[in-house]
């Protein structure tokens, strides 16, 4: 095995980088608590090419929203501690000060919040607030920037848009506020949107719209998208390529097609049965039993082996990010498991 250097490394990721939009490099997440530092997510690294769209799904406390978060610099430097490398473009993101990820976001990275209440100001009307980021990076006048506000509030779906330009967001819906933040994101044309449940307060008529809307975006303009959710239906139907993530860690990268049709962790295997499907009528919703561990009490080996059909003596030791038929697995039975895809039978378990 070649051994770089530091500064060998270092030129390596940037190489890395000249042809990845972002390159996340061995992200661990740290929280100062009364009781010490508890460690949140594990090495994260994962990549995206432009124009290429990257769901990342997992249960609740899988890491997900705080590793979008770190990104941009987002969480409170007092009570957390974040280590690796996140280049955009060849920039390492984490050690920017405000300013320079300031000149960023906006035409590089946009951002759906999953909380628009707690996203938008609630002192400045949903349009001034829109208006406001399109001045800052594009430079328009306040004329302008208001007709391309009120456009791009129609374009999420938002009815009589110049009416709600002068409105607040208390006297919006929840689905409407999400919508607003979604123009928000996207007036300024990013390279890369960074969506964080972006359509979960939406009826399921919006909820076409907008993956509809992101989808011509990034068909178009060549916006990737890093796609945070629970909806494993929105991943098939806009994403390329699949992040599982447990308990902090990544534990399966593919092509959509390779974890919908042969899922190589049983992690990603347990979340695609979870899912009901009209050819089970009758027949008990399948369910991974447990709950992802609490950060602080990581079992030392494989972390989702406590909760898995398919462990063995050999899951006691910590398991590798390796890669395995086009994707990445972080499983020693990753290649022998026959493990089931989202649709179709049950295989018959596997475990010794």
């Amino acid at each position: 095995m070649t051994h770089l250097t530091r500064p060998a490394v270092a030129q390596a990721a940037v190489a890395d980088a000249a042809e990845d939009l972002l390159v996340v490099k061995d992200l661990s997440i740290h929280f100062r608590t009364h009781a010490g530092e508890i460690q949140a997510t594990d090495r994260i690294s994962l990549r995206v090419r432009p124009g290429e769209r990257v769901g990342i799904v997992g249960e609740s406390g899988c890491g997900k929203t705080i590793t979008g978060l770190s990104l941009l610099g987002l969480l409170p430097p007092h009570s957390t501690r974040v280590t690796g490398r996140a280049l955009f473009e060849g920039r390492d993101l984490l050690p920017m000060t405000r300013t320079e990820r300031r000149s960023i976001c906006g035409p590089g990275i946009g951002m759906i919040f999953q909380e628009p209440m707690s996203a938008l100001d609630p002192v400045f009307t949903v349009g001034e607030q829109i208006a406001e980021t399109l001045r800052n990076h594009r430079g328009i006048s306040r004329r302008e920037a208001r007709e391309r506000t009120i456009e791009a509030l129609a374009g999420v779906g938002i009815p009589l848009p110049a009416r709600r330009y002068d409105e607040y967001p208390h006297s919006l819906s929840g689905g409407m506020r999400q919508r607003v933040m979604i123009a928000m994101a996207l007036i300024c044309e990013p390279k890369l949107l960074i969506a964080d449940e972006p359509t979960t307060a939406l009826d399921v008529t919006i909820q076409a719209q907008i993956l509809e809307l992101l989808l011509e975006r990034s068909t178009s303009t060549g916006t990737a998208l890093l796609f945070i959710t629970h909806d494993l239906g929105v991943v098939a139907e806009i994403c390329t390529r699949m992040v599982t993530m447990y308990a902090g860690q990544v534990v399966e990268d593919t092509a959509v097609e390779a974890a919908f049709g042969q899922p190589r962790h049983p992690y990603t295997a347990g979340l695609l049965q979870s899912l009901p499907h009209l050819n089970r009528r009758g027949q008990p919703l399948s369910w991974i039993p447990g709950r992802v561990p609490r950060p602080g009490q990581m079992p030392q080996g494989c972390r989702f082996q406590s909760r898995c059909l398919y462990a063995v003596r050999d899951c006691n030791a910590p398991q590798a990010l390796r890669e395995l038929a086009g994707g990445l697995v972080r499983c020693h039975r990753g290649d022998e498991l026959q493990l089931a895809p989202a649709i179709g039978p049950t295989p018959a378990l596997h475990a010794e």
